[in-house]
């Protein structure tokens, strides 16, 4: 599922034991912190066990489901059945040491309960276990510092927390709070009334808010804006679409020529295209750009045209509308959507004029593209200026202020947007 994911959580089954699949039926859907996946089964067989529930969070390379090739195999009996007669054989004395221990488990499972309250911050089973055995409350936990990927609290980081325990500054914060002094991390919380409806945050939202936070919190975000004249660009598209679309198969939208003039603007400023690691700047070599899809649910993903500027504008009107198409039915693979080092964000398509979109970290700048208009504006010639009909539209770019200062964020954004009012009218396709 890609280098950087460590766990998926199971989020719905297609199949049950005892039932016969065929190679690249669809076995179950899974969730990232990335995207949601369909597995196809890459053989033919009978299942005989399966091996978690919907809702478990299992790591990489873990065995799901096992098929049976022959299709002759017998389903695998359910664990509590197979544990009954081990329990029956237990003396009394093991059964009262059985149930003291399970009382004292259950004490402190009760105890921990808060720790499956619903965060900001994912935590996985294993982290939990651990918070629980040692007493780590979540609020404890939510001020761990995480070395994993997005910020993610890993094993290692609870058990060098527990190691500096005694001496952390939270003990030293907490006659503060006694005081009265409200804390910098306490939310605020939001009053409800009677008439109000209340909705559950599904998962992708939840990372959604936890990924644009961080950004947020991490990135130090400015924006520039420039309005640009793309007669040109309209003009053009306006007499190649009918072609295009018949001999093609598919629509030419103006997403293709925005991905090119960006691209040839980050091959004038290659410092625009990098990333941030600790105190080193990462120039990327590939233009790798991200284009931002609503999806039908209203959330959002990010899938990615990887090494855009080795390709022409037909090879890029394909890749967007191939990833657009599996983006919104769930067939992206973690491929799909790792590896961006810039992105785009169309606004014009929700007929908004500009918008400050959020760095998508770890890349360093994200332009926003506005809706398209005919407006008034001054034409020079050589009789005088003119008042004209012009097609014009608004680029925002906004960008890591840690790397990216604003004479070379100006300066890249104008370059775009004079790609775009030059477009060459006599361009083929």
């Amino acid at each position: 599922m890609g280098e950087s994911v460590q766990e998926a959580t199971i989020t719905k089954w297609f199949i049950e034991k005892g039932q016969m699949v065929e190679e690249d039926d669809t076995l179950l859907e899974i969730a990232t912190d990335k995207v949601d996946s369909e597995i196809p089964s890459p053989v033919d067989g009978k299942v005989v066990d399966i091996k978690y529930k919907v809702g478990d969070v299992v790591p990489v390379n873990e065995v799901i489901a096992i098929i049976d090739l022959t299709g002759e195999g017998e389903v695998a009996a359910e664990e509590p059945q197979e544990e009954s007669p081990k329990q029956n054989e237990e003396t009394p004395k093991e059964q009262d040491n059985t149930e003291k221990e399970t009382q004292k488990e259950t004490e402190k499972s009760n105890d921990s309960d808060e720790l499956d309250q619903d965060t900001e911050r994912f935590y996985s089973p294993l982290v939990k276990n651990i918070s629980r055995k040692e007493n780590i409350s979540l609020s404890e936990l939510e001020q761990i510092e995480g070395t994993g990927t997005d910020g993610r609290v890993r094993k290692q980081d609870v058990l060098k927390y527990l190691e500096n325990r005694g001496s952390s500054s939270k003990s030293e914060s907490q006659p503060d709070k006694e005081e009265g002094q409200k804390q910098p991390n306490e939310n605020i919380q939001a009053s409800v009334g009677a008439q109000d409806e209340i909705i559950q945050m599904d998962r992708m939202r939840k990372v959604i808010a936890e990924r644009m936070v961080n950004s947020k919190h991490t990135a130090a975000h400015v924006t520039s804006m420039v309005e640009t004249d793309v007669e040109n660009l309209v003009q053009w598209r306006n007499k190649h679409k009918s072609s295009f679309a018949e001999r093609e198969g598919i629509k030419l939208t103006f997403m293709p020529m925005f991905i090119e003039a960006v691209s040839k603007a980050l091959k004038d400023f290659p410092l625009v295209n990098v990333s941030i690691k600790d105190d080193t700047i990462i120039k990327k070599k590939d233009h790798n750009i991200g284009i931002a899809v609503a999806l039908p649910n209203n959330n959002l993903i990010v899938p990615v045209i990887k090494k855009a500027d080795r390709k022409n504008l037909t090879g890029l009107a394909h890749d967007l509308n191939d990833l657009a198409t599996r983006a919104r039915s769930k067939k992206l693979s973690m491929d799909d959507i790792e590896g961006g080092t810039f992105s785009i964000t169309n606004f014009g398509s929700f007929g908004n004029t500009m918008g400050t979109p959020i760095i998508n970290l770890p890349e360093s700048a994200i332009l926003a593209v506005g809706t398209i208009e005919k407006k008034p504006a001054v034409l020079e010639t050589e009789h005088g200026d003119l008042i004209v009909a012009r097609h014009k539209m608004f680029l925002s770019l906004t960008y890591d202020h840690r790397v990216i200062d604003g004479a070379l964020g100006g300066a890249f954004v104008k370059r775009v947007a004079d790609y775009l009012s030059q477009f060459d009218l006599e361009q083929t396709i």
